[in-house]
């Protein structure tokens, strides 16, 4: 999977979690669903640390 394609998943999950917190269970779980997106966030931070710096590693060999 290309970077974009999972940091866009993973934002898809956070706003589906917000959506169904608030439809269906009337925001009881506010403090799960804020846990739950600030531990996707810091998944996609870190996987897209981890791509950028594959990235120049192997842009900088090739040179």
């Amino acid at each position: 999977m290309k970077t974009y394609q999972v940091l866009f998943l993973l934002l898809f999950i956070m706003h589906l979690a917000t959506l169904i917190n608030v439809t269906i269970f009337d925001g009881e779980w506010n403090g799960i669903v804020l846990a739950v997106s600030n531990l996707l966030f810091l998944a996609g931070a870190v996987f897209f640390g981890v791509e950028s710096r594959a990235r120049k590693k192997v842009k900088g060999e090739g040179v």
